[in-house]
């Protein structure tokens, strides 16, 4: 890709209105926030006042959605960050996890069928 080229994305993101948990791997520290928008290989949130870390760092991001038990949980990292936000690429994510994401971006997304095509690009991501 040049310079001149527009990055592409991979997954379609869409914004979606919840609050988030990132917990360090050792579990000592936790932040909490807005979420911005999400994707079936990430999200991206609003960065916290006291955010200490930086591009690369490993941490484990949950998701409350509603007033019930029912969380998405993922193992992440810092992909990027700007001005106030923090970019999250997924690394893992539990089967019951992406079952509740996949659900809720085919609910967003209008369209199933892009969904169909977004499943085996992450599948292959995850494989390589």
């Amino acid at each position: 890709m040049t310079d001149t080229q527009p990055q592409r994305r991979h997954f379609t993101r869409i914004p979606f209105d919840t609050e988030y948990r990132l917990i360090t791997l050792d579990s000592k520290n936790e932040w909490s926030g807005k979420l911005v928008d999400l994707s079936l290989h990430g999200a991206l949130i609003k960065r916290p006042d006291d955010f200490n870390h930086t591009t690369g760092d490993k941490l484990k991001l949950q998701l409350k959605l509603g007033d019930d038990d029912v969380r998405i949980e993922m193992d992440v990292h810092i992909a990027h960050m700007h001005e106030d936000l923090i970019g999250l690429e997924c690394e893992h994510i539990d089967l019951d996890s992406m079952t509740h994401l996949r659900r809720i971006l085919e609910l967003n997304l209008g369209d199933p069928n892009l969904m169909e095509r977004e499943i085996p690009e992450m599948i292959s991501i995850y494989q390589d």
